[in-house]
């Protein structure tokens, strides 16, 4: 392509621009992609006889803003958006004249089978955002910038919106068939687990809000206010590649079962069943809306929580572990706002519940024994490797958790909860702290584990053999589950005085 024609061929995409997302883009994952997985196939195309107001019209109808010129299926050239403005438009060029008079002639293309790193660097040196795809100079495909900044860290913006857009729950998991492929551009791009689970959860969210959305289309609007809940991972905004549907309905007091009970069985079985089709499995233990025991009014749920917090069993205490990670999803948050600073003060003033909250979290212990050997599942499919969930991050949510009501802190996020710099009778800001850290290791170390498994066609989970980790990664999950080990000693000490 001529320098001098380059300059029309920019649509949108500056020179710091490029340069910024192909800092950002991870060469190493878009070496291993082809410009083919990318590509639009089959693209509009124009002939050079072919007049302008035609190429203009057909942009138009197709929402393009670039069209191949070819003759003979051989491409011969490029016009643009760009092209229209500054050389006809401004130059004050009939629209009948012929494409091939604006249009830049022998553009740069790009192969198949070439790397999307490659595509990249040519964009960015040269300042275009269409690239051409030919075989042997036959036409066979566009990538746009589009198509690049989809594949990374940004896809997650455009798959919120896709979903957004899906008319069916069938639709819908379509697209989410998309996230393992996000989650392996986020961790090999350098994203944070804090990122990471935010970024994963958001898409989550995003689903449940479309399915919601489309019930109400299908069954009407919602007789009574109400909204939609998230706890566990989600609720958290910690989700990876591994992950079931925990959730609840919060319905506004006005709600009679008799009246509206049938409208909201159904809701609730359109969206749970939505989200295990899209992936999001139900949950083991039933703790979703389509239960009727968690879709209930705002009295209902005070009840529910009073119960937990003034006679803290077994039972009690494992089910307030769950429903103090709520987050609204969907629907009127002002229904579950009030209820939330009403429990969060009445659990932070009751010393006893914490102090069985406190022992409860201590339950989960991390997979490290004497002289920092891990200890690893002892049978079953997962002998000799370590469970990276329950023995490495569910015991610091549960701190983190415990932590939180000990303080009154309103934070779901653990990450958040140990941020908070406070001290608590529970934990001091340093342990916080350690926490934190050991916290972010072990999730990195999942998250990279579900990558490689991903890679190599497996279905993710959070197993991990140490033996196999580097040997940098198996000193610092060693460390990690020793700090919590520490920090798990030293509550447990402080859990008769917190009794008193």
């Amino acid at each position: 392509m001529s320098d001098d024609k380059q300059p029309f061929t920019v649509a949108g995409m500056g020179r710091d621009t490029a340069s910024s997302l192909y800092a950002e883009a991870g060469s190493e994952r878009l070496s291993s992609v082809k410009v083919s997985e990318l590509m639009s196939h089959e693209p509009q195309t124009i002939q050079q006889t072919d007049s302008i107001r035609l190429g203009a019209q057909r942009m138009l109808e197709h929402r393009i803003s670039c069209l191949p010129v070819v003759s003979d299926h051989m491409l011969v050239g490029l016009v643009t958006e760009a092209d229209f403005v500054g050389r006809v438009v401004a130059s004050g060029l009939s629209v009948d004249q012929p494409v091939n008079s604006v249009m830049t002639s022998t553009p740069q293309w790009v192969s198949p089978e070439q790397s999307v790193l490659d595509v990249l660097t040519l964009m960015t040196r040269h300042r275009i955002a269409h690239m051409p795809v030919c075989s042997d100079g036959r036409l066979v495909g566009i990538v746009t910038q589009t198509d690049l900044i989809r594949h990374q860290v940004a896809s997650s913006v455009f798959m919120v919106g896709d979903i957004s857009r899906m008319k069916s729950s069938a639709a819908i998991a379509e697209i989410v068939q998309q996230l393992p492929r996000l989650l392996c551009s986020l961790v090999n791009n350098g994203s944070s687990a804090f990122e990471t689970g935010r970024i994963m959860s958001s898409i989550t969210g995003a689903v449940t809000r479309r399915l919601l959305e489309l019930a109400e289309q299908q069954f009407g609007p919602a007789p009574v206010a109400y909204v939609w809940l998230a706890c566990g991972s989600q609720g958290r905004q910690e989700q990876t590649g591994a992950t079931d549907q925990d959730n609840c309905l919060v319905l506004d007091d006005a709600y009679d079962p008799d009246a509206h009970g049938d409208y909201f069985t159904r809701m609730a079985a359109f969206v749970c069943d939505g989200l295990n089709e899209s992936g999001y499995v139900y949950c083991p233990g039933d703790m979703m809306a389509s239960n009727p025991k968690w879709r209930q009014p705002v009295s209902v749920w005070r009840d529910y929580f009073e119960e937990w917090i003034e006679r803290p069993g077994p039972m009690a205490q494992m089910l307030a572990s769950v429903m103090f990670d709520l987050r609204p999803i969907h629907g009127e948050a002002s229904l579950y706002k009030p209820l939330r600073d009403e429990v969060l003060e009445r659990a932070h003033k009751n010393s006893l519940f914490v102090a069985h909250m406190t022992s409860n979290s201590l339950t989960h212990r991390p997979q490290i024994g004497w002289f920092g050997r891990f200890r690893k599942e002892s049978s079953g499919e997962h002998q000799g490797k370590v469970d990276l969930k329950h023995g490495g991050v569910v015991p610091i949510v549960d701190i983190a958790r415990v932590y939180a009501l000990s303080a009154g802190i309103p934070a779901v996020n653990t990450m958040e909860r140990l941020g908070a710099g406070v001290d608590s009778p529970v934990l001091s800001q340093s342990g916080a702290r350690s926490l934190s850290d050991a916290h972010d290791v072990i999730l990195m170390i999942r998250l990279r584990h579900q990558v490689r498994q991903i890679k190599r066609g497996e279905k993710p989970d959070n197993f991990v053999d140490p033996a196999l980790l580097p040997a940098s990664e198996r000193d610092r999950l060693r460390n990690a589950m020793k700090s919590i080990k520490d920090i798990q000693a030293a509550m447990n000490n402080r859990i008769a005085v917190l009794g008193r």
